[in-house]
């Protein structure tokens, strides 16, 4: 009976729809080409209106202001019109009457008009299509069409409806609809708008159409692209695939990008941490030639963001001038945006610190607790001296942390506070942690741990038996640490808390126990999560062989499904730990033959990267290396390698020159010449050294046992620049070679010693049968945590040193500082047998 009622219904609007399509007032509506005629039309009939009628001449008027430039569109005045509160009246009391794309089209309208969110009109067309849209899924039938949907739903999503129930419905038939979806432009808006109350599964689900529709269609718009993006991040997912796909869309579309859409791209990037050196390159171009364009505060703080840390000296200069020159204009979030770029920069301009700090005196009580944050943590990194303003943060914070409730939002003030000046600790700040504690997560833990030593550390808790309650608090805090760890049971969310989990407290108290519960969950490693816990080993510095055999296992089992990228990052933490897993070999060239097939996939610096994490492994693939040592893959590195943060850049240039150091000693027959030797020299030659004491202690030892100082250098320079500790020649009869013989000059100055140079010294040729010593001392750096084992970099300078004719003596700082060499007499005995060789 209810389904004939709602035949019945249908048929009637239906009937209604065609007796109104030839309406004359309805033709005078679509003809009108001004708000005013519309308004005009709606006061001389507004008996005559009908629902269709009412309908149209909402969505009318969102069309005329679409037509305009943003700046020229009067929202304002339509929403304040006395006929548009007409319509909007006659809207509600005619609701029921609607047809049900028309409900859509005119919730659309009224918000894009910036009707409130929770106007009543708005509501009621969300409730009339909240009971459309159930027996829709109640008895099976379309009542909205795909494009339909996916517009209602983003109104949805528009209204902050995120968790909704109703936002539930449209997820369901989604995910019955999935497959008929055959437009990019529908999905993307309907995966941002249901994001937040879909399953893994689903999720998946929804990627994989996204990629499939994305390989289908040649031309695709990057909203789109941006769409999906904002989707990921909704999500919390970096999908390589889907990543790549939308960088090639933006690049095609790069002519059409402003400055609002390329910031947008690169804060999605920065939070999905994805980046591209080639839209780099594309979107500093186009600012560069356009930045005279940005005079008002929202488009410069935007490209003050994007532009400010990949420019030039000079355009920066420019970017800092102009930002505080407008440093009033900027609203608070503008003003986060620039310290927050600021701290990017690592620019510390005192006269745009202080303009930034002028201003915020006014804007502070207008952020939330979390700006405050930030805010907080941006000034004291730039190193701003402004005692009033840091006075005022504190007294905001305190007054957060007195109110806050949730434990997240504790551990974060608590950690920013410890890092004001001058801080003095109240009791209840300790009272206020001890309270959140057991509902804390681990690197929630970690803030409040890290804070408590400082403090306690700087003897700032000023009250009576301090001490003893810091003592009580962090062995509780420790307590929680241990059960929130025993209780784990799901090895992706310990992972997803680990990520942001380091410092002292970590190592120190939590290390082995969290080893051993990753350990207890080794069969729940997939190939879902087998990256994110190699990231953790490898900021670990761990070297946990049954993690690292089974993470070897699912790599090898999976390879065709991981991504190029990861694969990467998986070898990365073999090479640096120099762990071989039980099938060397084959996990290997698995992992080898992956990346070479697809080494599209790499930016030119990091296939540079590439190279060098295998090459200390020792691998030397023939197709990479050619490709790298190639005058045109060198130069597009070359301009690449000027949009990279100031870090990767030198860190890809020293991968570059270490990796030319091994294909030339290593793969002679690849005739790749040597063509870092400038570099090396900028880089050593720009300063001195000072020679800590430990090694001028071991360097008199050496003289005393070879029987004086002309006998043994310090920090000598080889051929390809590798920096050695100490060295000596020893003759075919074990005696000591003297330098002065060799006329090689030794300099010394009070612990300041410039390095020696065998290059320019022409490498004097040895005395038969002699052979040089390279005495090299091992800090903990060199070996993984809690272990012997020699790490990846330094078995590769051992091989190298080796391959260049130096007999390597290695001194580990564990033996060195052990109790078995207390005395000097020890010491000096332990160096004579390792430099003679004596067993």
């Amino acid at each position: 009976m209810l389904r004939l009622r709602q035949v019945c219904l249908f048929r009637l609007r239906h009937y209604q729809a065609r007796t109104l399509s030839s309406d004359l007032l309805l033709s005078q509506i679509n003809s009108c080409t001004h708000e005013d005629e519309v308004f005009s039309l709606v006061g001389r009939n507004k008996t005559r209106l009908s629902e269709k009628h009412v309908g149209i001449a909402l969505n009318l008027l969102w069309q005329l202001q679409k037509k305009r430039p943003l700046l020229l569109r009067s929202s304002d005045y339509i929403r304040n019109h006395s006929q548009f509160l007409t319509l909007c009246i006659l809207a509600e009391n005619k609701v029921e009457h609607m047809e049900d794309e028309a409900i859509v089209d005119t919730l659309y309208s009224i918000l894009r008009l910036n009707v409130e969110d929770h106007d009543s009109l708005a509501e009621v067309l969300v409730t009339e299509a909240w009971k459309r849209l159930e027996r829709q899924v109640l008895y099976c039938y379309a009542l909205l069409s795909l494009p339909a949907l996916s517009k209602f739903a983003l109104c949805l999503h528009k209204q902050g409806r995120h968790f909704s129930p109703i936002i539930g419905k449209v997820a369901h038939i989604v995910d019955t609809k999935l497959d008929s979806i055959q437009d990019i432009r529908i999905l993307s808006v309907l995966m941002i708008s249901i994001s937040n109350v879909i399953s893994q599964s689903f999720r998946d689900r929804l990627l994989h159409k996204a990629e499939q529709l994305l390989e289908e269609k040649h031309e695709v718009h990057f909203n789109y692209a941006k769409r999906l993006l904002q989707f990921l991040q909704n999500v919390k997912l970096r999908y390589h695939p889907l990543l790549e796909k939308c960088n090639k869309i933006f690049l095609k579309s790069a002519s059409c990008l402003d400055i609002h859409s390329i910031s947008l791209i690169f804060g999605l990037y920065e939070q999905l941490g994805f980046d591209n050196a080639e839209f780099r390159l594309v979107a500093k171009q186009l600012l560069s030639e356009t930045i005279d364009d940005y005079y008002d505060p929202e488009t410069f703080a935007k490209l003050f963001f994007t532009l400010g840390p990949m420019a030039g000296s000079k355009v920066r200069e420019r970017l800092v001038v102009t930002a505080a020159h407008m440093a009033e204009e900027f609203s608070s979030h503008q003003i986060l945006v620039i310290l927050k770029t600021m701290q990017k920069m690592k620019c510390r301009n005192s006269h745009l610190l202080k303009k930034m700090a002028s201003v915020l005196h006014k804007r502070l009580d207008s952020y939330h607790v979390l700006q405050l944050v930030k805010l907080t943590q941006y000034l004291v990194v730039l190193r701003c001296h402004n005692l009033e303003l840091f006075a005022k943060l504190k007294m905001l914070l305190f007054g957060f942390l007195k109110s806050s409730v949730i434990p997240a939002d504790t551990a974060a003030i608590i950690r920013v506070l410890a890092m004001l000046p001058s801080f003095r600790v109240e009791e209840i700040i300790i009272n206020k942690a001890a309270a959140v504690l057991p509902q804390c997560k681990l690197h929630h833990l970690n803030y409040i741990a890290t804070a408590l030593v400082k403090w306690n550390h700087y003897d700032q808790l000023h009250w009576q038996n301090n001490s003893e309650q810091c003592v009580k608090l962090l062995q509780k805090l420790n307590d929680c640490g241990f059960q929130r760890l025993q209780k784990a049971n799901n090895l992706n969310l310990l992972l997803e808390e680990l990520t942001h989990v380091n410092g002292e407290w970590f190592e120190e108290v939590l290390k082995e126990e969290t080893m051993a519960m990753c350990q207890h969950l080794i069969d729940q490693i997939t190939r879902a999560n087998v990256l994110q816990l190699s990231f953790f080993l490898m900021k670990t510095n761990h070297r946990c062989p049954s993690l690292l055999d089974r993470i070897a296992s699912v790599t090898v089992e999976n390879i065709d499904k991981i991504h190029p990228f990861e694969t990467y990052f998986i070898l990365f933490l073999f090479s640096a730990l120099n762990y071989d897993p039980p099938a060397n070999e084959e996990f290997f060239e698995s992992c080898i033959q992956h990346l070479t097939s697809n080494l599209s996939c790499f930016e030119t610096h990091h296939l540079v990267l590439l190279g060098h994490v295998l090459a200390v492994a020792g691998f030397f693939p023939p197709l990479l290396i050619t490709r790298i040592f190639n005058v045109s893959f060198l130069s597009k590195l070359n301009a690449q390698l000027e949009v990279l943060p100031d870090t990767l850049k030198q860190r890809v240039r020293s991968c570059l020159m270490k990796l030319n150091r091994a294909v030339c000693l290593e793969c002679p027959e690849f005739h790749i010449p040597w063509f870092h030797e400038h570099y090396c020299q900028h880089v050593f030659h720009k300063s001195s050294i000072r020679i800590n004491p430990l090694r001028q202690h071991i360097h008199r030892m050496l003289t005393e046992i070879l029987g004086g100082s002309h006998y043994a250098r310090i920090s000598v320079l080889t051929p390809y620049n590798y920096e050695i500790d100490f060295e000596c020649v020893l003759d075919e009869n074990k005696k000591p070679v003297s330098y002065m013989a060799q006329n090689i000059p030794l300099h010394d100055v009070e612990g300041i010693h410039l390095r020696h140079d065998i290059k320019d010294e022409g490498r004097k040729a040895l005395p038969p049968g002699a052979q040089r010593i390279a005495v090299e001392f091992l800090d903990s750096k060199a070996f993984s945590k809690d272990s012997r084992h020699l790490k990846g970099e330094p078995a590769l300078k051992k091989r190298h040193l080796e391959m260049l004719g130096y007999r390597v003596v290695q001194i580990p700082h564990f033996e060195w500082n052990s109790m078995v060499l207390s005395t000097k007499h020890e010491q000096l005995e332990y160096l004579r047998k390792h430099l003679y060789g004596i067993q």
